[in-house]
């Protein structure tokens, strides 16, 4: 046990599972804890947060501007070029070189580098996609969409030409899903769609498999482990081990607008700011 905990924490996504007792005990009997060390409150009022690898802080303002911390809360870059695309309705931070800005109204995505200076925007609109609802970068520095207008997984370039298709998923499931998140990990695409659950692809868009896991949200996922919130607890699932496992989560992380991990990091978006807490 004490291996798996040891493993948990340096994932550095689910190690503040352990923040109170889990009904978890170690080889010796005692209950398992970890423990959070408060480390600053980045005030203001956001609407989103993300964490990339290097533990940069993206945070998207009430006023829909885009601004960069480094993991000190220090200032970057800021993006604020808002009277041209309005409101910002996600961010994908899965390459810090290469940020993709989704403003769905517009049905029109926004590539950022590093700095937050703008490289390209693709209008779906104008590749004969119209209805768009995820998006993420793909492995290979592409793009992958999920297009409700067909029920295909694409996988697009820069200039929004199409790469890669799979097929219609009414077909393949019978279904039609309306997934709200897409993250390319651990050689495998994932939809994610809260009312049906997990679709799981492969590179070239064939379906490998689904999960019906309802109502998560904060999807990540890292080292063939899924992790997911709701209401008040944390959910990991070992894609290896098929493994479901299932942690309350420590009070504080009551009322939040958003709550994500990275780098043995808990951050809580509430309605006063960010709050960044140290696991141990």
């Amino acid at each position: 046990m004490k291996k798996l905990i040891t493993y948990l924490l340096l994932t550095g996504i689910i190690g503040f599972a352990y923040a109170q007792p889990t009904g978890i005990k170690d080889s010796s009997g005692a209950p398992v804890h970890a423990s959070f060390e408060f480390q600053q409150l980045i005030p203001g009022d956001y609407q989103q947060v993300k964490i990339d690898v290097l533990g940069n802080i993206y945070l998207i303002t009430s006023g829909s501007q885009l601004k960069k911390l480094n993991p000190y809360g220090d200032s970057l870059s800021v993006f604020n070029d808002v009277k041209k695309y309005g409101n910002p309705t996600y961010l994908d931070v899965s390459n810090p070189l290469k940020l993709l800005l989704y403003y769905q109204n517009y049905s029109t995505v926004v590539i950022l580098d590093r700095l937050l200076t703008r490289r390209n925007a693709i209008n779906f609109r104008k590749q004969n996609i119209f209805t768009v609802n995820a998006i993420a970068t793909s492995y290979d520095n592409q793009i992958w969409i999920f297009d409700e207008q067909d029920f295909k997984l694409k996988k697009i370039d820069e200039e929004g030409n199409v790469l890669m298709e799979s097929t219609d998923m009414r077909q393949l499931t019978g279904d039609a899903p309306s997934p709200q998140q897409i993250i390319d990990s651990d050689g495998l695409v994932f939809l994610y769609d809260s009312k049906k659950g997990f679709y799981i692809f492969d590179y070239y868009g064939a379906l490998k498999t689904s999960i019906p896991f309802l109502h998560w949200e904060d999807i990540a996922i890292g080292r063939n482990v899924i992790t997911g919130f709701s209401e008040n607890h944390l959910h990991t699932y070992a894609l290896k081990s098929l493994s479901l496992k299932n942690y309350p989560l420590p009070s504080f992380s009551e009322n939040r607008i958003a709550i994500t991990a990275m780098n043995n990091k808990l951050y809580i978006l509430k309605p006063a700011g960010l709050e960044i807490y140290l696991v141990k």
